[in-house]
Order: structure tokens, then C-alpha cells, then sequence
């Protein structure tokens, strides 16, 4: 009796196995339909997506022809940066100075703490500044020039040593 117990049992667990592959299937190839009737088509028809395929499938080069208008050949010219914008110090800190003078990473003063800025800023503001901007290699650390953000103007690096200065003393 024990044998025809299996035999019942592994028919029925093949058949419930059976249907909850077939219903996996059913879902999958269900979704795959609804996928390709909806998401696909709003894909091709994106405006970025269709630019950005017309770059990857443009030809490399042009040929200029002796004779005839070749203009359009011509390279494209860069457009000058913008000037960077002078931001606020506090902005700039938060922004770019508060990975290393928040925590203290790689010697840097963490911002409020008098007794690491005061021989710093015993050096006078001109050489904090000279550092902040051109970068610096100390006995205690090493600070980037312009903390890692060369985008940033100059005036707004200077901003920022004048916020964590005044807010050292």
C-alpha cells in the first residue's frame, strides 16, 4: 500500500508542478506581449532615444569633394565654457568641502575645530587661500587644489576658506 501512497503522491506532485510551469509560462509570454505593445513603442518613438541612435549609426567620416561646397565639413567649434558662478561659502562647503573638513579625511581641519585651524590660519588668510585654490602637501594632510572641484571659480573657493575660517576662530 505504501507504493501505490508514492505513486499517488508523485502523480499529484507532477501534475501541480505541471500547472505551475504552465501558468510561469503563460505569464511570461504575457508579459513579453504587453511589454513589447506598450514599453517598446514608447521607447523608439522617444525623442532622446531616436537622437541618441542617429549619433551611434551616423557615418564616421565625410568625404570633401575638389570643386564643389564642402562647408559642411567643416569641425564643429567648441562653444567657450560659461564662467563658473560665484557661489556663497556655506553653499560651497556643503557642497564640496564637507567630505574632507566634515570628517576630517586625509588631515583636513574638520570645520569648527579651533585648535587644528589655529596654526593654519596663524599662516594668514593669503597662504589658506594660496593652498585652497593651487593644493597643498603638508605634514598633517594633502588638500586638492580647489578640493577636487576645478569647476568652480575662484572667488567661491575663497568664499568657502573665509566660511570654515570664521567659523574656526
Amino acid at each position: 500500500m505504501s507504493a501505490e501512497h508514492d505513486k499517488k503522491f508523485f502523480d499529484t506532485f507532477m501534475l501541480v508542478l505541471g500547472i505551475l510551469i504552465g501558468i510561469a509560462v503563460v505569464l511570461y509570454f504575457l508579459a513579453r506581449n504587453v511589454a513589447s505593445n506598450t514599453q517598446e513603442q514608447h521607447v523608439i518613438t522617444d525623442p532622446a532615444n531616436q537622437t541618441v541612435v542617429a549619433e551611434r549609426i551616423a557615418p564616421v567620416a565625410k568625404v570633401a569633394i575638389a570643386g564643389q561646397d564642402n562647408s559642411a565639413l567643416a569641425p564643429v567649434q567648441a562653444a567657450a565654457a560659461a564662467p563658473a558662478a560665484e557661489l556663497g561659502g556655506e553653499e560651497v562647503f556643503n557642497m564640496a568641502c564637507m567630505a574632507c573638513h566634515g570628517a576630517g579625511v586625509a588631515g583636513a581641519p574638520k570645520f569648527g575645530d579651533k585648535a587644528a585651524w589655529g596654526p593654519r590660519i596663524a599662516k594668514g588668510i593669503e597662504t589658506l587661500h594660496k593652498h585652497s585654490i593651487e593644493g597643498f602637501q603638508g605634514a598633517a594632510g594633502f588638500m586638492p587644489p580647489k578640493g577636487g572641484r576645478v569647476d568652480l571659480a575662484d572667488k567661491s573657493i575663497l568664499n568657502a576658506v573665509d566660511f570654515m575660517v570664521a567659523g574656526s576662530k
